[in-house]
């Protein structure tokens, strides 16, 4: 699908939910060949590629540039294996190489702490358990960049004949990037809006402190500049009533944090045991440990807001009006 002029849209398929992941090209007629996202590496998600870049009549090895939006295996997976066939440089906000990046070349030394912010929060052995299988899973389908070049907010850079600004929208990952051109009123957004779902906004051992805090910023963000189109990563390629969206996000979150304000007032408890009550229906153990990661962003933003206090007990932080 045309984006703007050379930007064409790729709906490359990934193994979850969403069922499908953008990536967008950009062969311009002065410019380098560049790919915004690399969707997931898997052998479904690597053909769908070369068959998209084919049909632009391309290859792996006319790839030049590639800009990520984060650094989650949908977004970044295929990234060192693009690098490796082309030479391509590949680009990151400076905030998520430094804080996000990094995650997928020290996964084993980082993995004590993972299991300790969990146990911390009350989350029980049976889950915690399921830690390392799991993330070694989600391990195989990230082939990481050896090198990553970084990007810095209010950055300008060329793509599809226009000039972009880089964005920082932290939320749904600390440093995700978006790029903006205000002449076209166009957004490239990845995860930091969608049409259908809310972008998972969660804290983690290494996290920056307060995520949800920092989304909310972004919806303001988003909201302030209405753009009238938006490349998004899922459920896309483009959305519409980005501000409309933005308000309606907001909205949904504020009503989460009343619902947890509520529940703790009735019952002080650990983040695990929250999320037994914000998400009650039957998960997977992955889903169980996502739910618990949101509502502890939530928790923890209404903490960090003195609304609500957090003592350490015998079975980890419990939070308490």
């Amino acid at each position: 699908m045309q984006i703007y002029g050379s930007l064409t849209a790729l709906q490359i398929p990934i193994p979850y939910p969403m069922k499908t992941v953008t990536v967008l090209l950009d062969r311009p007629a002065d410019g380098p060949v560049t790919l915004v996202d690399t969707a997931i590496y898997t052998p479904e998600a690597e053909a769908a590629l070369a068959e998209g870049l084919g049909a632009a009549g391309l290859g792996w090895g006319d790839i030049e540039r590639v800009i990520v939006t984060h650094h989650h295996p949908d977004h970044y997976g295929m990234a060192g294996l693009i690098q490796e066939r082309s030479g391509a440089s590949v680009q990151m906000l400076d905030v998520e190489i430094g804080r996000s990046e990094r995650y997928w070349h020290q996964w084993d030394a980082w993995l004590p702490g993972h299991i300790k912010h969990l146990r911390d929060h009350g989350a029980p052995e049976a889950l915690i358990e399921t830690v390392e299988p799991d993330g070694r899973r989600g391990l195989a389908r990230v082939r990481p960049a050896k090198q990553v070049e970084a990007l810095r907010e209010g950055a300008r850079l060329p793509l599809a004949g226009l000039e972009w600004e880089v964005m920082w929208l932290p939320g749904h990952s600390d440093g995700h990037l978006g790029l903006w051109n205000a002449g076209e009123s166009l957004l490239i957004a990845g995860d930091a809006v969608l049409p259908r779902v809310s972008p998972n906004v969660s804290l983690y051992a290494y996290s920056r402190p307060d995520p949800l805090g920092d989304y909310l910023l972004t919806l303001g963000k988003l909201s302030a500049l209405d753009p009238a189109r938006a490349v998004v990563g899922h459920f896309g390629p483009l959305m519409t009533g980005v501000q409309e969206r933005a308000r309606d996000l907001r909205t949904h979150h504020h009503g989460r944090l009343d619902f947890i304000a509520a529940e703790v007032a009735r019952e002080p408890r650990t983040a695990y045991e929250l999320s037994l009550a914000m998400f009650p229906r039957n998960l997977s153990d992955g889903s169980r440990r996502a739910a618990m990661a949101e509502t502890l962003a939530h928790a923890e933003h209404l903490h960090l807001l003195g609304q609500l206090g957090r003592t350490w007990e015998a079975r980890g932080w419990v939070y308490h009006p």
